[in-house]
């Protein structure tokens, strides 16, 4: 905790810039990400998500604004930022020709652990993430979801403090997918920072904290995944009633609602806050009806990413 007692930044970024040619990619981005939380990037196809993940990362080097990342600058202090950091990319980083324990080896080993303290960590990694196994078997034996796990615990070999997660499920099939998800909730649980680019709008909203919207090289939108959410028109109040007197009588109360006579409900337009509910159950209070059922349906972050962008598309396809 700082001296304020506020959560430390473990990622800062004022101004950022970079351009390829004429081409501006990222275009004055602030962003700051707490330690010890995810934060996802969201966007449409050449939006700057994985150009500022090389940014951050030290792959780029930024044309403006200052960039920090676990309290290091990343133009200045490269190979501090380098040992606090780990990067996952969108394809497995693993060699096919290595066993799993051998690529953790080699990754340990590049890392300096020094021998004892390298097959240490190896086995610590490879029960984490359930490969003591398959430790020993050829990766071409290996699924789509076991590289991408050994390929996160070849990024955790060094304990970062801060991960980039750059589309760490592309390709996973569901159940594989939530594993991944699962690993990512217990290294934040440990205290280390994410930051997470995906294509899945689901992962972002079952992972983040926080979620950030890049469009056109420019940060849109930034909070919670409940904030965002209620930017979006189309939040409503479903009121169920156990007869048709009941029903007709909050349909008179409850102006701009929809009635379905059928199911004896009622739809009232709301932001689905905790304000707008008290009010609105306060109204039928007041009018003596009681409400047999009642549920809340808000936009999601599809409806948020269309929203704000345009587009439903969050794939990038350039830098």
């Amino acid at each position: 905790m700082s001296a304020g007692g506020a959560t430390p930044a473990a990622i800062e970024v004022r101004g950022l810039r970079k351009s390829y040619g004429s081409t501006v990619v990222l275009d004055d981005v602030d962003l700051t990400v707490a330690a010890g939380t995810v934060t996802a990037l969201l966007g449409p196809n050449g939006a700057g998500k994985t150009t500022t993940v090389h940014v951050l990362s030290t792959l780029l080097r930024p044309d403006g604004g200052s960039v920090r990342v676990a309290g290091y600058d990343v133009v200045r202090q490269q190979d501090a930022v380098r040992a606090a950091i780990g990067l996952t990319g969108q394809f497995a980083a693993v060699d096919g020709l290595l066993t799993g324990e051998e690529n953790l080896l080699l990754m340990a080993r590049l890392r300096h652990l020094g021998a004892r303290r390298s097959r240490a960590r190896v086995a610590e990694l490879l029960e984490q993430f359930d490969l003591l196994d398959a430790a020993r078997t050829p990766l071409a034996t290996y699924s789509g979801g076991m590289k991408r796990r050994l390929d996160l615990a070849m990024t955790l070999v060094s304990t970062p403090d801060v991960i980039f997660l750059d589309e760490p499920t592309t390709g996973l099939d569901p159940r594989s997918r939530r594993t991944m998800w699962d690993i990512v909730r217990d290294l934040v649980a440990d205290g280390t920072t994410v930051l997470l680019t995906t294509q899945h709008l689901e992962e972002a909203d079952a992972l983040a904290h926080r979620v950030a919207v890049l469009d056109g090289g420019r940060l849109v939108a930034e909070g919670t995944p409940e904030e965002l959410k209620r930017l979006v028109p189309g939040g409503h109040v479903r009121l169920r009633f156990a007869d048709a007197p009941a029903l007709a009588a909050a349909a008179a109360v409850l102006d701009g609602s929809t009635r379905d006579d059928a199911d004896l409900a009622l739809t009232v337009p709301s932001d689905g806050g905790v304000r707008a509910l008290r009010t609105l159950l306060d109204r039928l209070d007041t009018a003596g009806l009681e409400v047999d059922d009642l549920s809340i349906h808000t936009p999601d972050l599809d409806d948020v990413f269309f929203a704000l962008t345009g587009r439903t598309d969050t794939k990038e396809t350039t830098s």
